[in-house]
């Protein structure tokens, strides 16, 4: 079985700084709880977007405003009953290795509201700029998913 899910890159700018919003996991069978972006595994015909703002209202208690760095989108009814969406997203991942089969899609967006202090499974870390988001990257604290996507968003 693979799994699809949707990560959020929720962004702000502070005082002409970029940050990113992060979480920490608190589920007993991750071990030592890295440090991750919003996200989750797609429903059965749930739609990217709409998975998207379930995972970072549920995880986070904010509501996405606005999905940025997303070219492109359009969606199509068939004869034969499929409706399909397409859209460029930040960016796709797939593990090749590991214990888990998954492939998710990264979205940036900025959200409204306020943010919970304990999310759905989750501990609220917060905002961080680029700088704080690479020293997690370098030290290895952050979720064996996230790792690659945030490597992409720092490259950016």
């Amino acid at each position: 079985m693979i799994y699809v899910n949707v990560r959020a890159f929720i962004i702000r700018e502070q005082s002409g700084v970029e940050e990113v919003y992060v979480q920490r996991r608190m589920k007993a069978h991750e071990g030592k709880f890295p440090i991750e972006l919003p996200g989750g595994q797609l429903e059965e015909y749930e739609s990217l977007l709409d998975c998207l703002k379930r995972e970072v209202k549920e995880e986070t208690g904010f509501d996405v405003m606005e999905v940025v760095d997303s070219l492109e989108y359009v969606k199509t009814k068939s004869m034969q009953g499929f409706v399909v969406e397409c859209m460029s997203p930040f960016a796709v991942y797939q593990t090749v290795e590991g214990p888990v089969d998954s492939m998710g899609v990264y979205f940036k967006c900025y959200v409204s509201g306020n943010g919970l202090a304990i999310g759905d499974d989750s501990e609220r870390v917060g905002w961080v700029t680029r700088e704080e988001l690479a020293r997690f990257v370098e030290k290895d604290e952050v979720s064996g998913i996230d790792k690659a996507g945030m490597q992409f968003y720092l490259n950016k």
